[in-house]
């Protein structure tokens, strides 16, 4: 584990998204995911990403 947050990869990101998907923390992951997308250079994986982990505060939103 590395200790500078900027030598934290986009996979390291998405890693992060996955555990707090799995703890029932949605903000924390799509935040993490957030960062992934915009560390990913291809815009349709970003955009990817950030399908997989949307804010789920929009999302309530929307529902209601």
């Amino acid at each position: 584990m590395t200790s500078d947050p900027a030598d934290l990869t986009a996979a390291d990101y998405l890693d992060g998204a996955r555990e707090m998907t799995a703890a029932n923390r949605p903000f924390l992951a799509h935040l993490l995911a957030e960062e992934a997308a915009q560390r990913t250079t291809d815009p349709a994986h970003a955009a990817g990403i950030r399908a997989t982990f949307p804010d789920p505060t929009t999302a309530r939103k929307e529902n209601d």
